[in-house]
């Protein structure tokens, strides 16, 4: 029986070396005793409600630091913060500043204003100025669609050398209404672009 044992499943030597001291004690099967062992799940209610609650009083908790508190292994705490809970980790969305209620109510007014403007005006739209500042390199790299060029089935493909950008570099700020650039203008070298500056 242990031989075709052996054969039917691959055992390590270790294992029919096993099954062979138990089979002289008269165990007659292949198969592992019934035993206790662990539960399959360690997602009960009181498990889910232990990790719910430190997570929802500090939500930069890590899931080791969870897992830790609550006395359960990583994996499973993971798999009720995102199975049985629902959540996910997401980092914060950066924002060039966090506005008061009075920057947020004052934006409201403004854009409202200026649709009624351009709503009641025609002309409105065709009187704005806008600005943009943009980094202006020593030299123009060639575009994707500008060193394209057609070949045949049989002939190599063509290659370019990546091109790394020049440390040669000036700032530029343009203004442009809906007919075209207004004004444009380099900034110094070493000037610092602010309110004063504009």
């Amino acid at each position: 029986m242990i031989q075709q044992a052996f054969r039917d499943q691959s055992l390590s030597r270790v294992q029919v070396f096993q099954w062979h001291a138990q089979f002289k004690t008269s165990h007659t099967s292949v198969d592992n005793d019934e035993h206790t062992g662990r539960p399959t799940s360690c997602t009960t209610p009181e498990t889910v409600a232990g990790i719910q609650e430190p997570i929802c009083q500090d939500r930069y908790r890590t899931i080791q630091d969870i897992a830790e508190e609550v006395e359960i292994h990583y994996g499973t705490c993971q798999r009720v913060l995102t199975e049985e809970l629902g959540m996910h980790c997401a980092a914060a969305k950066f924002l060039p500043r966090i506005l008061t209620d009075d920057q947020k109510q004052q934006r409201v007014n403004i854009c409202t204003e200026l649709c009624q403007l351009a709503s009641n005006d025609e002309t409105f739209l065709s009187r704005v100025i806008t600005g943009d500042e943009s980094w202006v390199y020593g030299y123009e790299p060639e575009t994707k669609q500008q060193s394209s060029q057609w070949k045949s089935p049989m002939s190599p493909r063509p290659k370019m050398a990546r091109q790394v950008k020049s440390n040669v570099k000036n700032m530029i700020i343009t203004f442009f209404d809906v007919k075209g650039i207004v004004h444009k203008e380099f900034v110094p070298k070493g000037q610092t672009v602010n309110f004063r500056f504009y």
